[in-house]
């Protein structure tokens, strides 16, 4: 009985990291205003390394079109400036000797399309996390051995609850974002 609980609250663990994880993901996708997540996989070279942005500068929004990007040692700005360059991003930034300054233009109908898709994608691949972890969980719950085939029956409906749960909220987060992004 206890080697299923555990199953139980394993996969529910590992089902709420896939929230979390989405959760994150979505968090980097741009939603019209500027936000310092939106650099958070910006890559800086670091005297030869690469390291995150925000290791190696302030990050901050002064408004909700500006993106203010204050260096702890100036002679990181150009090297700030290439990497959010090659980040792909669709930033054009600027800098005023002091600090990188990105103006976030607003978003076009074509790129808030775009965005929306790779909210989907993050929240299709969330709903994949999920449904192997219900897998992994229904195969554990068919090698107990010690355990009769009604608990097992059980376990398995309350895998499937938990799953549904799970997705019901990867949706709703979706329309959530989608939402944000689409709002003008």
């Amino acid at each position: 009985m206890e080697d299923i609980q555990f199953i139980l609250d394993t996969t529910k663990e590992a089902m709420g990291n896939a929230l979390s994880h989405l959760q994150k993901r979505l968090l980097t996708i741009r939603a019209g205003k500027a936000s310092p997540t939106m650099l958070q996989g910006v890559m800086v070279d670091y005297y030869g390394s690469p390291t995150p942005l925000s290791q190696v500068a302030n990050v901050n929004t002064p408004d909700g079109r500006t993106i203010s990007i204050q260096p702890w040692e100036k002679a990181l700005i150009q090297e700030i400036e290439r990497a959010i360059m090659n980040s792909n991003l669709g930033f054009n930034p600027m800098n005023n000797g002091e600090s990188v300054i990105i103006n976030v233009p607003p978003l076009t109908e074509e790129r808030r399309k775009d965005l929306v898709k790779q909210a989907r994608s993050e929240a299709e691949d969330a709903r994949i996390g999920v449904r192997n972890d219900r897998k992994g969980a229904n195969n554990d719950l068919k090698k107990l051995e010690d355990a009769s085939e009604d608990l097992i029956k059980n376990a398995e409906i309350d895998v499937q609850k938990l799953t549904d749960e799970h997705i019901a909220k990867i949706d709703n987060m979706l329309t959530v974002k989608e939402k944000e992004i689409m709002t003008v």
